[in-house]
């Protein structure tokens, strides 16, 4: 159990792994607070390889916290568009003007104040802290959670914040002074490229293999353990590809709520047929003239998952505003709406298809 063990014999084996097997990555080059602030809010819940891109091209068009905290708001939403989890981005965006009211632009080198800011919880704030400025405290996410979880053979409930704060709490009692962001930085890499989530953990290849409890034991493959969460709710969904020869409508969601903010195709609740189809579209005051059964889709939200069916519908000349709807021109569409990733199955009829 966690309790145990001394987590003082993790530090070297770890560090001198890290300095062998550290990847290259955008955000580890010319590290600023910024920088490390942008990537960390990224990361959450993405894949590292597809938020390379993402990362890049962001700090191209707002490389400064005045940038981000100036940006028009669907502009920024384009710049995130694929990411998910608006609310990140849009967290971000006010804490970046409240560091420009308070900090004078500059991220403060201070964990408690970081940790006042919208959208910075203890990870990303120990995240900061500890790469940007060198402050010796931790940066416990899911990926350190698991290893330390599994190198001490610790059963306890990680859905639990009581015990993330443990967690932190002893981790922060082991973290070599002067080497803050490489202890925290290797913590998350053999996470994540060594002791895995899903699958057989690459046990020959990690630092901590001749002391690991969960694996002396035979228990690591069923840690980190976490209560069942309750099962996702299933909503179906129509959506309509509405175009003439050369527009499209999309319409803005709600300010509040489920992707809230963002672009969309018109859709409506349920699985329609055809037919009802044909009327919902005519309920918009539109005029179809052609209709084409699209393919089906699915999209996992947090606690929601869409089962879509979709339809291509040619309408005559889109020049009125009608019940919310925008016209646009497709490459307008295109290039500067925002629309979310459970749209993605559709998005290809922006580039001309159909």
């Amino acid at each position: 159990m966690l309790h145990d063990f001394d987590l003082r014999i993790l530090a070297e084996p770890l560090l001198q792994w890290y300095q062998e097997h550290a990847r290259a990555l955008p955000w580890r080059e010319n590290i600023t607070p910024y920088r490390v602030w942008v990537s960390e809010i990224m990361l959450q819940q993405t894949r590292v390889e597809a938020v390379k891109p993402y990362f890049e091209r962001f700090m191209r068009t707002l490389p400064t916290i005045q940038d981000l905290a100036e940006c028009d708001e669907d502009r920024l939403l384009k710049l995130w568009e694929g990411l998910g989890y608006y609310n990140r981005v849009r967290n971000m965006q006010e804490a970046a003007r409240t560091v420009m009211s308070l900090y004078g632009g500059c991220l403060p080198a201070d964990y408690e104040k970081l940790l006042t800011l919208k959208g910075i919880g203890s990870y990303t704030a120990g995240a900061i802290a500890s790469a940007a400025f060198g402050i010796p405290v931790p940066a416990v996410d899911g990926n350190v959670l698991r290893v330390i979880m599994r190198v001490t053979a610790d059963d306890s409930d990680i859905m639990k914040q009581s015990v993330k704060h443990d967690v932190e709490r002893r981790i922060a009692a082991v973290i070599p002074p002067e080497h803050a962001s490489e202890f925290n930085q290797a913590l998350m890499e053999l996470g994540a490229i060594v002791c895995l989530p899903g699958g057989e953990p690459l046990c020959g290849e990690c630092p901590w293999n001749t002391f690991c409890e969960g694996k002396k034991q035979g228990i690591h493959l069923r840690l980190p353990f976490r209560k069942k969460a309750a099962p996702r709710r299933c909503e179906e969904r129509t959506v309509f590809i509405i175009r003439d020869a050369d527009k499209i409508v999309l319409r803005r969601r709600p300010d509040h709520g489920l992707l809230a903010g963002l672009y969309e195709f018109p859709n409506e609740s349920g699985h329609l047929t055809q037919d009802e189809a044909v009327r919902a579209v005519q309920d918009m005051r539109l005029h179809p003239l052609r209709i084409q059964k699209l393919e089906d889709a699915r999209h996992i939200f947090s606690h929601v998952e869409w089962h879509m069916t979709g339809y291509m519908v040619q309408v005559d000349s889109l020049t009125r505003d009608e019940a919310g709807l925008l016209f646009l021109a497709i490459e307008d569409a295109r290039e500067h709406y925002p629309i979310p990733s459970a749209f993605s199955a559709y998005t290809t009829y922006l580039n001309g298809a159909g």
